[in-house]
């Protein structure tokens, strides 16, 4: 009997092996109703005869086994299988399991019932397998948009929630502080407060920018006419009263205004600085240098420091990832860092259209941003800074 035959044939049995494994399934939401546990599987089963039984050349067979089958627009059925799973609260693996279940019970019991070998056995086998592969590719692609639902709605909750609490805290910090602490030791406990959810909006913000990413929208930037020698001023004098035993330098030359979002690139500067205070050698001085070309400005943060390793380099831009530059002190990551901010980084320079990259040995750790000017003023901004300008530290 023809595989695709038989699964039609004796879908009651094998649905009763799906159940059977079903119930072996433990998940914090307690077991499934038999109901639940069949839910797509009718449809699954159906949808796996027909294509066995669908004509198919040789070049559409190796496009299926490579993954390159078009996706099809409408929902399939493994697809709200995983679903209803991720709602079931079974986690990936065992909405998998599922699958590798499934496919060692059919196979079973069709080689129990077979009496004798057939030319067409082997076909069988090959199709039915790219048949199970396909229901399975649709489920993970069902589970995972599911996930990141739920996740990316958490973020927002988050964000959403979280920041006006803080908000009020800040606010009442500040206000007692501009009332005047009785004492050294209040005045030192309002500035922690203070300093305590800013870095906690810090990491709201960050957050929401990770979904933003995820949800595959880009970071939304504001551009108007700036100037990134002012803002890169602001920002390391913004650092030096936060790291007042760090040294700092910047290095600003020729023409620097363009199209930019002004808070953006603030923010750019501040991760990259904060990277260089966390990582770099405290007794070495931390140098920006900000130059502006005819098509582009480039922003380079300097710092002596253990090198980053090569193998750590290639990913320290991706989301919630913290790389360990040394063994000991201060160059170790922080363990409460999210490993967001140099993503964050790199996205916001996406977003303008530019490139961020990093090179590190013995003499130095260098980020370094590349900005396009846009086109629009490239004429109208060319008010140049006469000369280098160099700040002490």
């Amino acid at each position: 009997m023809r595989l695709s035959v038989f699964i039609r044939e004796n879908t009651d049995r094998i649905i009763k092996d799906w159940e059977a494994f079903g119930r072996t399934i433990t998940t914090d939401n307690g077991p499934l109703t038999p109901f639940r546990l069949r839910d797509h599987i009718m449809a699954i089963l159906a949808f796996i005869a027909d294509d066995m039984d669908s004509s198919q050349s040789r070049a559409e067979q190796v496009k299926k086994s490579r993954g390159e089958k078009p996706h099809s627009l409408k929902t399939t059925a493994a697809e709200v299988h995983a679903s209803s799973r991720h709602d079931d609260g079974y986690d990936m693996d065992q909405m998998v399991s599922e699958y590798r279940a499934l496919r060692a019970s059919i196979v079973k019991l069709w080689l129990t019932q077979q009496t004798a070998r057939s030319d067409t056995d082997i076909a069988d086998l090959t199709r039915f397998h790219e048949a199970i592969d396909q229901s399975l590719t649709e489920s993970i692609r069902g589970y995972t948009v599911k996930l990141d639902a739920a996740r990316n709605l958490f973020l927002g909750i988050l964000g959403h929630d979280i920041r006006n609490p803080l908000g009020a805290i800040s606010m009442s910090a500040q206000v007692m502080l501009r009332m005047g602490p009785s004492g050294e030791r209040e005045k030192m406990m309002l500035n922690q407060i203070r300093e305590s959810t800013e870095r906690a909006n810090e990491i709201v913000s960050n957050l929401l920018d990770l979904m933003r990413s995820r949800l595959g929208t880009g970071l939304p930037i504001i551009r108007t006419l700036m100037d990134v020698g002012s803002m890169g001023q602001k920002i390391v004098d913004e650092m030096r009263s936060m790291h007042p035993h760090r040294q700092f330098a910047i290095d600003i030359q020729r023409n620097l205004a363009g199209e930019w979002d002004a808070p953006r690139l603030g923010q750019v500067l501040s991760n990259l600085l904060s990277n260089a205070v966390q990582y770099g050698f405290t007794d070495s001085p931390i140098t920006v240098r900000i130059a502006g070309l005819p098509d582009r400005v480039e922003m380079s943060v300097h710092n002596s420091g253990t090198p980053i390793p090569k193998e750590a380099a290639a990913r320290i831009f991706d989301a919630l990832t913290r790389v360990q530059v040394g063994e000991t002190g201060e160059h170790n990551a922080d363990t409460q860092n999210l490993g967001l901010g140099l993503y964050i980084t790199k996205q916001i320079i996406i977003a303008h259209g530019g490139t961020i990259s990093v090179t590190s040995d013995d003499t130095a750790t260098v980020f370094t941003t590349v900005l396009p000017r846009q086109v629009s003023v490239i004429s109208t901004c060319r008010q140049a800074i006469d000369g280098p300008q160099r700040y002490p530290y």
